[in-house]
């Protein structure tokens, strides 16, 4: 008996200690919740909420920050699929519609990553006064661009990215207030007023509708 308890406990602690070895991991395709961004050494930033389709490939923005020191509130649908990105003004039910250069990225964490490390933010001594994130470095092919991306241990919930941009510089990207789900999935859709929105003939890439 004894011995059968002891093989299990071998068990046991040999899963968990599998399970404590972070892996690269998908962040849940919908999500909603806060965000801020800094770029150009703090001289660009801006504040928003995000709602997040990896099904549909959709990003909805609603923001406000500065930008070469001048002030700017913006509200933005990136559908990836149709390589568009509408710019919405829900006082005068106007619709600025753009091509998209940039393809959809799912937030994840690649498989080619490399952990920098596994830490506690906030205290370790008690139950809930820390978050287990795991941080990981890499870069990506497409820009050769070099990132830094934090995420929850349970969820793989996004909590930072610092990116290198040759255009912008060190990107930085903060979450907060996350929310597993969509809780209203029409505004994901362009509004009705949208629908004769003629194309510009200026293109855009994720990074340039921020700013």
């Amino acid at each position: 008996m004894r011995s059968l308890v002891f093989f299990g406990l071998v068990l046991f602690l040999a899963e968990s200690g599998l399970a404590q070895k972070p892996h690269p991991c998908h962040s849940p395709p919908l999500l909603s919740g806060s965000l801020s961004v800094s770029a150009r050494d703090g001289q660009d930033w801006s504040f928003a909420k995000y709602r997040y389709d990896a099904f549909g490939q959709r990003i909805h923005i609603r923001e406000f920050g500065q930008h070469d020191n001048k002030s700017f509130h913006l509200n933005m649908l990136f559908l990836f699929r149709e390589r568009v990105v509408y710019s919405i003004n829900m006082r005068n039910k106007t619709c600025q519609k753009n091509p998209l250069q940039t393809a959809f990225h799912p937030l994840m964490i690649p498989r080619n990553a490399s952990l920098l490390g596994q830490v506690v933010l906030g205290g370790s001594s008690g139950p809930g006064e820390g978050l287990l994130v795991n941080t990981w470095t890499g870069v990506i092919p497409e820009t050769q661009g070099k990132y830094m991306a934090t995420v929850t241990e349970f969820g793989c919930i996004p909590v930072s990215v610092i990116y290198y941009t040759t255009q912008m510089g060190w990107v930085v990207t903060s979450y907060f207030n996350a929310v597993k789900g969509i809780e209203d999935p029409d505004q994901l859709n362009p509004p009705s007023f949208c629908t004769d929105a003629q194309t510009e003939e200026t293109m855009l890439n994720f990074y340039s509708g921020f700013f």
